[in-house]
């Protein structure tokens, strides 16, 4: 006889991955959005006085969610809209801040990324790495060339931070100029600088690592108070570190992302 000791027995799993099939799990995102955008952000959103984050792109996206088994809350979620998705609801999202007739000239396949999510008690590495296995699974699976969406930068301390991060970029991750977006409404100049080197947030830095490029300067978003960096991956150019991630790496071991509403 062989005794089975509690450490041997297979753990359960914490966190369900799913795509919202009802117009129940939609609301849910929704109103996760919404507690985060608005809630901890200072969103002005214009559904806001239903408690919901909603505008006319939801029914044409597939909403991607994290659920905690135990509690049975949703506690992150995406959307993606696809480029025959976009062509139904009018254009992406993303055509309301920039210029994207660069993407119309793109070669294959293109989705949008966006209002992207995570409840502030589970921004752990598994919960936030779940959440970009999806979006690889739905990529892969579904055969698209190019991801782009946008990464906010706080404007809480009047855009010093902003400025200092859109230096960063500007010096090492800018994408080839036929490959730039024009913002609808630029950013105005700060007085000051921060006087260390500023973290760079966790979205954008994870859009970075992968290997996406920033398409020229931001969009100033007043009513999220953050200025928008239009990325932009290429798929077949995933950088090598993260390529096995991307393509279905362990949870545990996948690169980081946060909240980002575009």
């Amino acid at each position: 006889m062989s005794a089975i000791m509690e450490g041997d027995l297979p753990r359960k799993p914490r966190f369900e991955l799913g795509f919202a099939e009802t117009a129940e799990e939609v609301l849910e995102t929704q109103q996760l959005r919404y507690r985060i955008f608005a809630g901890e952000l200072g969103a002005q959103i214009d559904s806001g006085a239903e408690g919901v984050d909603r505008d006319q792109y939801d029914p044409y996206c597939r909403h991607l969610y994290v659920r905690e088994l135990e509690s049975g809350r949703i506690i992150a979620c995406t959307r993606i809209l696809t480029d025959e998705r976009a062509a139904l609801a009018g254009g992406f999202y993303s055509a309301g801040e920039f210029d994207l007739d660069m993407i119309n000239s793109l070669p294959g396949r293109v989705m949008e990324i966006g209002r992207t999510c995570v409840d502030a008690d589970y921004r752990s590495g598994a919960v936030i790495a779940t959440l970009w296995q999806g979006i690889a699974a739905y990529i892969t699976n579904e055969g698209y060339d190019y991801l782009f969406g946008c990464a906010s930068i706080g404007l809480e301390d009047g855009g010093a931070t902003a400025h200092a991060i859109l230096d960063q970029i500007r010096g090492k991750y800018l994408a080839p100029a036929g490959q730039h977006v024009r913002p609808y409404v630029t950013l105005p100049a700060a007085d000051a600088r921060p006087t260390e080197k500023p973290k760079l947030p966790p979205l954008l830095k994870a859009y970075l690592s992968l290997g996406a490029k920033a398409c020229g300067e931001p969009y100033w978003d007043q009513d999220f108070n953050c200025a928008d960096v239009f990325m932009l991956l290429n798929v077949s150019d995933l950088h090598p570190r993260y390529a096995r991630h991307f393509l279905g790496k362990s949870a545990e071991e996948t690169a980081p992302l946060a909240a980002g509403h575009a």
